[in-house]
């Protein structure tokens, strides 16, 4: 069914996590961590929002695609709510949303881009899905890994990144802040070229 929706607006770039300082350095939060690195390139500044989020606005570039940043202020496992909102608020399709997640079926280092789908066991995705009735969007996933031995998944995810891949995480999040800016200017297929050819 056509949405009435208008398909020419912002990008809207959700990076998912959990609240708090408590979690900000782990791996479940990587996707905001991305964020963070949108954020400082275009001088863009994160402010409280009435969608239950935290917003920055703006282009990265003069002339760039215009994008709205946000960071659900809710648990991971309840993030649809407020991109659900935060979709209705700026009257943006689903086409238009690009939510950034870790990924642990995908290595560490390694940056991997799909539209629509399933959720693939994510937490996170499955309550988008849900909320906002669709699976039509793009996913950014940042690969961390699978965890060593018989640890278990959702201990993994909670745990800040270890030493060795401290050294490498500011390429991997840089690397998927390029794949959302390659996304928004030159689209998906393009993106996947670069990204998924790398590895």
């Amino acid at each position: 069914m056509e949405s009435s929706r208008p398909t020419d607006g912002p990008w809207l770039v959700v990076g998912l996590g959990n609240p708090g300082p408590g979690y900000a350095a782990t791996r479940h939060n990587v996707g905001q961590m991305v964020l963070d690195e949108l954020a400082s390139r275009g001088g863009l500044t994160f402010k409280t929002h009435k969608t239950n989020a935290t917003v920055a606005e703006g282009r990265l570039a003069p002339g760039g695609p215009r994008f709205v940043l946000a960071k659900p202020n809710t648990y991971m496992n309840v993030s649809g709510g407020p991109v659900s909102q935060l979709l209705r608020f700026y009257s943006l399709d689903p086409s238009r949303l690009i939510v950034v997640h870790d990924e642990l079926d995908i290595p560490f280092d390694t940056v991997r881009l799909k539209f629509g789908g399933g959720h693939g066991g994510h937490n996170g995705v499955r309550d988008i899905v849900a909320a906002t009735g669709t699976g039509d969007f793009t996913r950014v996933r940042v690969g961390v890994g699978r965890p060593p031995g018989s640890q278990a998944a959702a201990d993994h995810v909670l745990k800040a990144f270890s030493a060795d891949e401290r050294k490498n995480l500011p390429i991997l999040v840089g690397d998927a802040a390029d794949a959302v800016e390659q996304i928004a200017a030159e689209g998906l297929t393009s993106a996947q070229n670069r990204f998924h050819a790398a590895r």
